[in-house]
């Protein structure tokens, strides 16, 4: 049968998250760095609400584990951080599917803040000092970019036909 057969898609779910990974070490201005939205958490929050039977906690957790080593942070930081929003956020996909974007970006600032605030309880466990107010910026522009992460992933997975 020569009939169209729809892609797996594992490719394209892989390249997303080391396309993010990049993009959490590209150089940026110091006065932007602030403003650097949490790219691997916002991919990870679009496969997870798209595809959860895919993308799940053990992806978030590793993932996690590939920024720790990215940034050289502590072990496990990351990774514990995304592996309970893509809980939360499998938690939270069949009624996030049902609401518009707007209203996503909302539910993905209250997951980036939770995520945040594992890796500041964590830095506090280890005796790094608490972050400036500014730290709390990437979170904002990271909620307000949500809706135009949204649609180029969801154009994406059309794209390239992952399911």
């Amino acid at each position: 049968m020569t009939g169209h057969r729809p892609r797996n898609g594992g490719g394209i779910i892989l390249l997303s998250f080391i396309i993010a990974l990049m993009l959490t070490i590209v150089p940026m201005p110091g006065w932007a760095q602030e403003f650097r939205p949490e790219w691997t958490a916002l991919i990870l929050l679009y496969w997870g609400l798209a595809l959860p039977e895919r993308v799940g906690v053990g992806v978030g957790w590793l993932v996690g584990l590939f920024q720790d080593a990215l940034l050289g942070t502590l072990l496990g930081q990351h990774a514990l951080a995304f592996a309970l929003i893509a809980f939360l956020a499998l938690r939270l996909h069949q009624h996030l599917r049902l609401v518009p974007v707007w209203q996503q970006a909302v539910v993905v600032l209250g997951l980036l803040v939770v995520a945040q605030l594992v890796v500041f309880w964590i830095n506090g466990i280890i005796g790094r000092p608490a972050p400036e107010w500014q730290a709390w910026a990437a979170i904002l522009v990271g909620a307000a970019i949500w809706p135009l992460v949204f649609h180029i992933m969801r154009g994406v997975r059309r794209r390239f036909q992952v399911q």
